[in-house]
């Protein structure tokens, strides 16, 4: 498959009311991204803000919107003017080299785009070296089963080859299914999860 990454002139998909009620960014957010005031958050393949809004009014630091694609930031923008949030940076960047300093975020959320990445193993190597000491990463994506919506079967990434990978990147993490259809990686590099 050559292109394997989201068209943006579909990106409100991204934020209908439907997908937000499947996939409630805020009860994720709420219960395995533990964002708080201070918390800086990079939210890699940001889109058009699913996750990036929520998260933006739980801190009073910086959130990092990083995506490829300057439409859905600009989507983004227009969104977070409308609800008047100013905490959220726009980052037009691939995730193989992430436009964001060493140790510079608490947080890394990936929701929904690993499997459009080329090369994981330097997305992986990225998110570690933007997170400080301490900080975790939060990865969301498709479980590799069939289903109506999301991303074609054969690029998905099955939950525990890619718990594998990270674990062979120096993360200690715990797997867990948000649905039959997605799952969720906590990761934490070289600490034990709690």
């Amino acid at each position: 498959m050559e292109n394997k990454r989201f068209d943006p002139k579909n990106a409100d998909k991204l934020m209908s009311k439907k997908r937000k009620a499947e996939l409630q960014p805020e009860k994720i957010i709420d219960e395995h991204l533990n964002v708080n005031k201070a918390d800086k958050v990079a939210d890699l393949g940001a889109g058009p803000g699913l996750f990036t809004i929520p998260i933006a009014k739980l801190t009073e630091s910086d959130v990092y919107a990083v995506d490829i694609e300057p439409e859905m930031l600009e989507r983004l923008k227009g969104n977070a003017e409308r609800e008047n949030i100013e905490n959220i940076k726009l980052i037009v960047s691939d995730l193989e080299n992430i436009k964001l300093a060493d140790h510079s975020v608490t947080r890394v959320l990936n929701t929904f785009v690993i499997h459009e990445v080329t090369d994981i193993n330097q997305a992986i190597y990225e998110m570690k070296r933007i997170l400080k000491p301490g900080g975790y990463l939060l990865l969301v994506d498709w479980e590799a089963v069939e289903t109506e919506s999301g991303p074609p079967l054969e690029i998905r990434i099955p939950s525990k080859e890619m718990d594998n990978l990270l674990k062979e990147n120096g993360f200690n993490t715990e797997l867990f299914y948000i649905d039959s259809e997605h799952y969720a990686i906590k990761a934490r590099k070289g600490e034990r999860i709690n």
